[in-house]
């Protein structure tokens, strides 16, 4: 038998951490996203972390903006921001509010809510796709930046908040470069996943734009 995730809300110092402790650990993690229609529940399959000033790919890296001010703020909330004019994608502050780092959600697999999701998701082909990859899970959870600076830590009805969920085994944890990240920060190997698992976006390396002649 099954033993079903544990839905005890996630409390904010597992937030208050070092980034890079953070990150394999909401593998197996429980997002819940409360909307008028109904819940949707997503398992974390996949993430990537973001260091903030010393990591150049991290949106914080040359300091606060107005896009990026929930980074600096308190663990355990909710940076949502905008890509590529079209996608969204989200995020979980991590470790002491003004030290600006964050756990990109890459992927999930949809527990509950997967009418919604796909809804949401018409061109997934099956719902192994529903989430996989972070626009994908932004868009199948109904995300945007209306949701930047929620705390997933707040009990009750919540918009998003994080369980507990069923932690990934040490052994069942992979990790290599981060996808799409160019320079000096597309060599560190702070991309996690669940090993074997369907639902996890394959690893594109950074490509550079050509320029039109």
């Amino acid at each position: 038998m099954i033993t079903p995730p544990d839905r005890t809300p996630l409390p904010r110092d597992f937030f208050d951490r070092p980034v890079l402790e953070v990150a394999p650990d909401l593998l197996g993690r429980v997002l819940v996203r409360t909307t008028p229609d109904g819940p949707i529940t997503l398992r974390l399959t996949e993430v990537e972390a973001y260091d903030g000033p010393n990591d150049p790919g991290s949106h914080a890296y040359r300091g606060r903006t107005a896009r990026n001010g929930v980074m600096f703020g308190p663990p355990g909330h909710v940076y949502v921001y905008f890509t590529y004019g079209m996608w969204f994608c989200m995020n979980l502050v991590c470790g002491p509010e003004g030290r600006p780092s964050g756990v990109l959600l890459r992927a999930g697999e949809v527990l509950e809510g997967e009418e919604l999701a796909r809804k949401r998701r018409l061109s997934a082909r099956n719902d192994k796709e529903l989430a996989k990859g972070p626009a994908r899970l932004a868009t199948a959870l109904g995300v945007d930046r209306a949701l930047d600076g929620t705390d997933a830590c707040e009990p009750g009805d919540t918009p998003l908040r994080m369980l507990t969920g069923t932690p990934v085994a040490s052994d069942q944890v992979r990790n290599g470069p981060r996808t799409g990240v160019a320079g000096e920060g597309g060599v560190h190997p702070w991309r996690f996943w669940v090993a074997n698992d369907p639902t996890v976006s394959p690893y594109r390396a950074h490509v550079p734009k050509r320029r039109s002649s």
